[in-house]
């Protein structure tokens, strides 16, 4: 459950009194998630998501997330809006802690990835990086390159626990990472977390894409290594078919740079040891019995293996 501050009808009520969407008709908790508490809210105008932040997001990063949200639902993408209460903000309070209403999308996330999902996602990242292209505002990644070595220095005896031999490859696999980083890859606002349970489907067509509270400024073609990292494995094998059909997606709106291609390799094994990292870190300091099962590790320590035998992009599917 993920429901971390429960909210009476009277919160509700004093909460949308500072806004022009009407009574509360229902408010009903979310349990998916572990980052932020989320209710499905229903008023008589329609249909929202109230969003609570909670510890693990920086009150001081809102307003971008807020802002690269409005953007993107101003410009035809399909991306939730946030909505503005009568004074105009996009922010506000309840039971002490900042909040968001923002519109609801239609959808539901594939729990099954297959072919056909992944061309739409790659078309619609490559469509966000378009429409964000002039985005002002900025937001460090606070888990790129030094992120993710920060979180697993500190870990190799958790990583060594879990798979005898692993705390030397993931050693191995930062080194070489590091060796190959580039930093003067086209850069822009990124998603970073766009993951099947962030992407909305109906009838096959991707309708929603949601959860932009890792958003930052970073290499574009990093947000597509995420995305292959998230969507073209099954189980531990990488499936080449999968990769092709997300890259030509991507490259129909924005093409790849060549050493955006050159590079690609180096970005999704980055990508691998950054959601390993947080997996890891989550991992152990998660105590028996938490209502929130944290995401196993070694799914990321498998994709690190493929990684490390690939020979080149071309082995990704461009």
């Amino acid at each position: 459950m993920a429901v971390y501050t429960p909210l009476t009808s009277e919160d509700v009520a004093a909460l949308l009194a500072q806004y022009d969407i009407g009574a509360a008709i229902s408010c009903e908790g979310i349990a998916e998630g572990v980052e932020n508490t989320n209710y499905k809210l229903t008023t008589a105008s329609g249909r929202y998501i109230l969003t609570i932040f909670e510890k693990r997001v920086a009150e001081a990063d809102l307003p971008f997330f807020m802002g690269v949200m409005e953007r993107l639902a101003a410009r035809g993408f399909p991306a939730p809006k946030p909505i503005a209460n009568r004074d105009g903000a996009l922010l506000s309070r309840i039971k002490g802690k900042p909040a968001a209403i923002i519109s609801f999308l239609d959808g539901i996330w594939p729990r099954q990835v297959e072919l056909h999902h992944c061309a739409p996602v790659g078309e619609a990242l490559a469509r966000m990086h378009v429409a964000l292209s002039d985005f002002a505002g900025t937001r460090p990644n606070a888990l790129s390159l030094g992120g993710w070595e920060t979180l697993l220095a500190p870990r190799m005896d958790e990583a060594e626990k879990l798979r005898p031999g692993l705390a030397e490859l993931v050693r191995k696999d930062m080194v070489a990472v590091r060796m190959a980083w580039r930093n003067d890859l086209p850069r822009g606002v990124i998603h970073a977390d766009l993951f099947p349970d962030n992407a909305l489907f109906t009838d096959g067509a991707l309708t929603g894409v949601i959860d932009f509270y890792f958003a930052c400024t970073d290499a574009l073609a990093y947000d597509l290594a995420v995305c292959l990292n998230a969507w073209c494995f099954n189980g531990p094998r990488y499936n080449l078919e999968r990769g092709r059909a997300m890259i030509a997606a991507y490259e129909s709106v924005r093409p790849l740079s060549a050493l955006e291609r050159e590079m690609l390799p180096t970005l999704v094994r980055g990508a691998a040891l950054r959601f390993f990292a947080t997996r890891l870190t989550d991992w152990a300091a998660t105590p028996a019995g938490a209502t929130v099962t944290p995401k196993d590790p070694l799914e990321y320590a498998d994709k690190l293996a493929f990684h490390r035998s690939a020979r080149g992009a071309a082995d990704y599917g461009v």
